[in-house]
């Protein structure tokens, strides 16, 4: 995994988050993987100017800069961002937003049936959830367990224990709600339709070090390890660090 950054800041503390964004930033091979992802995330949303979208867990990430119209957020309070406030309790108008866009942040809900039923009452119809996350897969699975310090349990229910902001959290819980459970999520929230599932980013994640680790390949093979993260991808789900959920209103 490479050496390991020393932080000054604990992991729950908004000086950490900054730290965050410096690496996020400074890394060339992590800025254009979350380039990527963030116009996945673009994608889902036709006209995202003319649209009322927010992220959550916006942390040290830089979506703002790409699309200034998008509400940026988080619970800790962040100067970087517009507001600070629990994803369980939005401070939206019922059916006012167009999309909910977040990016390693379902994971570190403390109540999903809270957050879900935040999202299908925010929502317009036809406004989309649209979030990429740890994947449950065999590769994933091996990686997070062994290598990352966050929980990763399968077994885990749909809460987590509140031990703060970003310490607190289960990586398999999108995997739980959206995979495991989908029934009981279908049950449960009938105006939110599971719309797709994609696996994805086997390797470029974790040659990166993420803002945990130092990068261990230089910059110019990212394109060559985005070729082949594609290829490992359309050959199983399985050989995936991440998925990306995407949940519409109906």
């Amino acid at each position: 995994m490479g050496i390991k950054y020393k932080f000054k800041h604990s992991l729950d503390e908004p000086g950490r988050t900054t730290e965050h964004a410096r690496i996020i930033r400074d890394k060339k091979f992590l800025n254009k993987l979350y380039r990527e992802w963030y116009q996945t995330l673009f994608n889902e949303i036709k006209n995202i100017s003319q649209q009322r979208v927010v992220e959550l867990g916006s942390g040290g990430g830089f979506l703002k800069s790409l699309a200034p119209e998008v509400i940026t957020s988080d619970f800790l309070q962040l100067h970087a961002n517009d507001m600070s406030f629990s994803a369980l309790d939005m401070p939206f108008p019922e059916t006012s937003l167009d999309g909910i866009f977040m990016i390693d942040t379902f994971h570190h809900l403390p109540d999903v049936n809270l957050f879900l039923a935040e999202a299908e009452r925010t929502l317009k119809s036809g406004g989309k959830l649209i979030m990429i996350e740890p994947a449950n897969s065999i590769w994933g699975r091996f990686i997070y367990r062994n290598f990352h310090h966050e929980p990763f349990d399968p077994q885990g229910g749909w809460t987590i224990p509140v031990s703060g902001p970003l310490s607190g959290a289960n990586g398999a819980l999108p995997w739980i709600v959206f995979e495991r459970d989908k029934q009981l999520f279908l049950d449960n929230f009938p105006n939110l339709l599971l719309e797709k599932i994609s696996y994805h980013t086997p390797l470029r994640y974790l040659l990166s070090g993420g803002v945990s680790y130092r990068q261990i390949v230089p910059d110019f093979t990212y394109a060559l390890f985005a070729s082949i993260d594609e290829l490992l991808s359309n050959l199983s789900s399985q050989i995936s660090m991440f998925m990306t959920i995407v949940v519409h209103k109906k």
